[in-house]
């Protein structure tokens, strides 16, 4: 089977000469641990990239993107890719005085990849759509080193021709495409429905291998049987290993990053009258671990709560 290297190859090289020229320079705002891997990726495919983070020691670590020191800078890209960690870096990259809405030529796309609210989503759309510019939000699920083998699943909401514009670059960073639909903020409505889902299985894996442990049984063994039986998804083997590993302080998602989702996504379920009592739950559960100075780990961090709330880990 080819790897996906080899498959991001067979993408880009499957693009039409009118895909290459209608995209031509690539733009990469927040060069966090996702961003970087994307702007890294892009540089693989032969991209012309340029690359600006408000951090400017960032901008020169990625090997063949040209710095940016300011966002007009990028007033060149037909594209550019943002990834940012919350609804107010996005406003302040999209809305503020010398931001993307106001430098970015007619007709160029906006992706975000951000994970934020549909509201500010959409108002980003509207503000870009003001400017006759394009905007998509894609935002992802996986984590950074999903992101550096292009395994991340993009879910994308926009207008159909840009998100087909787009399309080839999107495909190239990822492993499938969700088109959500013509409304941008669905596609982060479903991102935030996806990170719950995470969270809560993050909680109750840590319960369980808690209860497990507690009474005996080696947690790499409860580990292996829950893993490899019914509950063999990427979810519950990605972060059940870093729970049993207790690799807490290698933070792909750090727990207050994890809040803000779990609050927004809280925040649309009271608005569309949901109740979510699992969510708000995890959400309290997060905020103990920044609680007792934990706010540097990973959100996996649930399962040694859990652990420490049995009795067990408790010089932790």
């Amino acid at each position: 089977m080819p790897n996906s290297t080899t498959n991001a190859a067979k993408l880009a090289g499957s693009r039409s000469e009118q895909d290459k020229s209608a995209i031509g320079r690539i733009g990469v705002i927040g060069l966090g641990h996702m961003g970087s891997a994307f702007a890294a990726n892009l540089v693989q495919d032969g991209n012309k990239v340029s690359v600006f983070d408000r951090d400017p020691t960032r901008a020169t670590t990625v090997a063949g993107a040209r710095a940016a020191t300011r966002i007009a800078d990028l007033a060149s890209c037909d594209v550019v890719l943002t990834s940012l960690p919350d609804d107010d870096a996005l406003a302040t990259v999209v809305l503020g005085p010398g931001g993307l809405a106001t430098v970015l030529p007619q007709n160029a796309v906006h992706i975000s990849m951000s994970t934020v609210s549909p509201g500010i989503s959409r108002r980003v759309y509207e503000e870009h759509t003001r400017h006759r510019q394009n905007y998509v939000a894609a935002p992802v699920i996986g984590n950074p080193d999903f992101a550096r083998a292009r395994k991340v699943f993009v879910l994308a909401g926009g207008a159909p021709s840009a998100i087909n514009k787009v399309r080839p670059l999107l495909e190239a960073l990822s492993q499938r495409l969700f088109v959500m639909g013509e409304d941008p903020g669905l596609a982060n409505l479903m991102k935030l429905a996806a990170n719950v889902l995470t969270a809560t299985t993050l909680e109750c894996m840590g319960e369980v291998l808690a209860l497990a442990r507690k009474g005996g049984v080696d947690q790499h063994r409860a580990y292996d049987v829950l893993t490899n039986s019914l509950f063999d998804s990427q979810v519950h083997k990605t972060y059940g290993s870093k729970i049993v590993e207790e690799r807490f302080g290698e933070p792909n998602f750090p727990a207050p990053l994890a809040i803000k989702d779990l609050r927004l996504a809280l925040a649309e379920a009271e608005r569309s009258e949901v109740p979510m009592p699992a969510a708000a739950l995890v959400h309290d559960r997060l905020i103990e671990l920044v609680a007792r100075g934990w706010d540097k780990l990973d959100w996996s961090a649930l399962g040694l709560l859990a652990a420490v709330n049995a009795g067990l880990d408790e010089d932790r």
